[in-house]
């Protein structure tokens, strides 16, 4: 199991155990001529399998397109699988029944990109907080109070009487997304995803909202899946990175590991293109690939990157998608730069 970020004293047995697990996770959707003749589908994820472990944060980064918001939307239950199984705390996702599914989107908290369109214009902050608790069966208005109040201290909306009865538009966008994090809170998850929780904010604020869930994942020992485009933050606030790139997962490290030496050529690209407040960069020419991302209803065969890839070896990454490939310990990687023995049979 990857070293974990937070480990409370009296960690249960039960956390060698992943609380989220995807094996083979595919989501088609359906493309229609006419509304009766079908087109195709678009693949938005297409193979995704992983593991995540209790008071963990795992951040998924990749360009606009890549599957990681319908990762996310799976997860939450929002799309339904075409294939592949999903499994929290150990059991299938598909077989529950209803009120099993009632709970565990209970478990499972949500925290949006854009805070505004995210918050219900016609509620103020009590309603919006107290609409989950009722929906969820808490009757005791009491219990709801006293849940509000704890959940708007720890997102430190204070003070507290002030913030109640504001609508959305009253707030500013910190103070909205704070609000969001609290209703994501509110019924005491176990698991938060977090789709870009930080690109609409001011850069001051971004640090604020990520020390906030940071806060929040030490007390409660959440696991956290962040989802971000902007590699400048993932390496303060995750243990390990996921890249994805044409729905699915190319590449798996410790951010550590990632962070001193990408494996996966998009990755590599990926890297160089994050801006770093550096004057020297005016005078650099960063190489970024050339091409366009795939298409997903029609994606190209063997590796999604060879057509954009400077280094794809020719009959090989255009022809066999690679495995997984296991590297120095901590990295794994789809690229068949990394099978030795297969490269050198191929080039024989």
């Amino acid at each position: 199991m990857p070293n974990l970020a937070v480990k409370l004293q009296n960690e249960p047995a039960e956390q060698n155990e992943p609380i989220l697990k995807a094996v083979d996770l595919h989501t088609w959707f359906e493309i229609r001529r006419m509304g009766f003749f079908k087109a195709g589908d678009v693949r938005a994820l297409d193979g995704v399998t992983f593991e995540l472990y209790q008071g963990e944060t795992v951040s998924i980064v990749g360009e606009s397109g890549c599957g990681k918001s319908t990762l996310a939307k799976t997860i939450l239950g929002i799309h339904k699988p075409t294939k592949g199984e999903l499994y929290f705390q150990g059991k299938n996702v598909a077989e529950f029944d209803k009120d099993e599914l009632k709970e565990y989107r209970s478990k499972v908290g949500y925290i949006q990109q854009d805070p505004y369109g995210a918050l219900p214009s016609f509620m103020d902050t009590r309603t919006i907080l107290e609409e989950p608790m009722k929906i969820n069966g808490i009757k005791s208005k009491k219990e709801r109070e006293n849940r509000i109040k704890q959940v708007l201290e720890e997102v430190k909306l204070a003070p507290i009487e002030d913030y109640l009865p504001k609508f959305p538009h009253m707030l500013s966008g910190g103070q909205q997304q704070r609000l969001v994090i609290a209703r994501a809170m509110i019924l005491e998850p176990k698991l938060l995803i977090a789709d870009e929780p930080v690109s609409m904010l001011d850069a001051s604020v971004r640090v604020e909202i990520l020390q906030l869930l940071q806060s929040l994942q030490r007390v409660h020992n959440l696991a956290i899946i962040y989802i971000t485009h902007d590699l400048s933050t993932v390496r303060y606030f995750s243990e390990r990175i996921f890249s994805m790139y044409g729905a699915k997962i190319i590449e798996k490290s410790t951010t550590e590991a990632l962070l001193d030496n990408p494996l996966h050529p998009y990755t590599q690209a990926l890297f160089r293109a994050t801006s770093d407040p550096d004057a020297e960069n005016l005078k650099t020419f960063k190489e970024v690939p050339t091409g366009e991302p795939p298409s997903l209803m029609n994606p190209p065969p063997g590796c999604r990157f060879n057509p954009r890839c400077s280094k794809k070896i020719k009959g090989l990454c255009d022809v066999e998608e690679p495995p997984e490939i296991q590297v120095n310990g901590d990295q794994i990687v789809k690229c068949w730069l990394y099978e030795k023995e297969k490269v050198s049979h191929e080039s024989k």
